[in-house]
């Protein structure tokens, strides 16, 4: 018999930005600039143009995850979930999509200021688009979201131009930017080029625990591609990457299990032998 009915606990929702301004509180080498940085953004979007490119040189280029580690004190234990959130990423990279969160733009505003930083940043910079895209709200509703003065462009027109940013990246050579492509916003990218973005990822020696969603996205066509590369590579006496050799494995078995519940159900074979 089922016990007493109890609500379900809805897991705590965290809020990015609140995350990124308790960590670089500590970690930014000089956290009133940045102070003064957000509120100079706020208030004149324009001016992120400038400051921008100085976060290094202002708040450092260091490891995020180590320098909020190094704080250790009680008051930082609730924000272990935090830093893994943002395991990879440096200081630069937190405080340049803190600024970018502060823009009051949205829609063709915000799409003209934020590629126009990815367009003329340094690869730094760029990165810091790139990993800023899944907080901008863009085409969920989000400040983002809709057009501006009825100018009729909406949700999917500033999808478009954040997943163009996506695609550049994945085009590029430098595997800073195409890890950073690959993060939660990738999901708004099709099917063909996230498989070959992730390909590419292999071909790096990009490590997958890059890709979000790598598990819940990974398909047969993926475990195809993923197979005929390594034939190619034994072929050329080559080896594949552990974790692709593992998703590979994990692919394969899942495609073999599909196909035998497929014949189970048409009565080519009994449903006892899945489990043989």
């Amino acid at each position: 018999m089922a016990g007493p009915s109890r609500e379900k606990e809805e897991p705590a929702q965290t809020d990015p930005a609140a995350s990124l301004t308790r960590v670089l509180k500590d970690a930014a080498a000089d956290p009133r600039w940045l102070e003064r940085a957000l509120i100079q953004v706020a208030s004149d979007p324009a001016s992120i143009s400038a400051l921008f490119p100085a976060v290094g040189r202002r708040c450092g280029r260091g490891p995020l995850r180590r320098r909020a580690k190094e704080q250790g004190a009680q008051e930082h234990a609730d924000k272990d979930q935090g830093a893994e959130e943002f395991a990879g990423w440096t200081v630069d990279d937190a405080a340049r999509v803190l600024l970018l969160t502060a823009l009051p733009l949205s829609g063709p505003a915000l799409a003209e200021e934020v590629s126009a930083l990815y367009r003329y940043g340094d690869a730094a910079e760029k990165r810091a688009v790139l990993r800023a895209l899944p907080g901008l709200g863009i085409g969920d509703g989000g400040i983002g979201d809709g057009g501006i003065g009825g100018s009729g462009i909406g949700g999917r027109d500033t999808v478009d131009w954040a997943v163009e940013l996506l695609r550049d990246a994945i085009r590029s050579n430098d595997p800073r930017l195409v890890a950073a492509a690959l993060g939660p916003y990738a999901s708004h990218l099709d099917d063909e080029m996230w498989r070959q973005a992730v390909l590419k990822c292999v071909f790096m020696d990009i490590p997958l625990t890059a890709v979000a969603g790598l598990t819940e996205r990974a398909d047969g066509e993926l475990g195809r591609m993923l197979a005929a590369l390594a034939e190619e590579r034994r072929a050329a006496g080559r080896t594949m990457p552990p974790d692709a050799t593992a998703l590979l494995a994990q692919l394969t078995k899942a495609a073999r299990l599909a196909q035998a519940g497929e014949l189970a159900e048409a009565g080519e074979i009994k449903p006892t032998d899945l489990t043989g």
